[in-house]
């Protein structure tokens, strides 16, 4: 019986190990994204006529449109390289932060993190 008594306490001790680094993982991740909202990343479609910046957190800061893309006989095409742009920004800011929080969680997958 002594000898189990040590392997419990032991793993009292592993499952104290196993808790303090989680908690430093929870910390480093909230950490990590919020630093992700002060980073951006840029993109646009029509070679340029529609550029758009866009934040860690998914968000569109901004958008930049060359008066020579308005068209009033063809909205369509604005509307279009609009989207474009805005979706290649968010799929771009997606990948910067899939990559932040793999850093930190050795690639892996963690469900709704990210």
């Amino acid at each position: 019986m002594a000898g189990f008594k040590g392997m419990g306490g032991g793993m009292g001790g592993n499952m104290n190990q196993m808790i303090k680094q989680a908690q430093k993982l929870q910390e480093d991740m909230a950490r990590a994204q919020e630093e992700l909202q002060n980073k951006t990343v840029d993109a646009s479609s029509g070679g340029g006529m529609v550029q758009v910046v866009v934040s860690g957190k998914m968000e569109l800061v901004e958008m930049k449109i060359n008066p020579e893309a308005i068209d009033p006989e063809d909205v369509e095409m604005l509307e279009d390289l609009v989207k474009a742009a805005v979706n290649e920004g968010l799929r771009k800011a997606q990948e910067m932060a899939g990559n932040e929080m793999g850093k930190l969680t050795g690639g892996l997958k963690i469900p709704g993190l990210f």
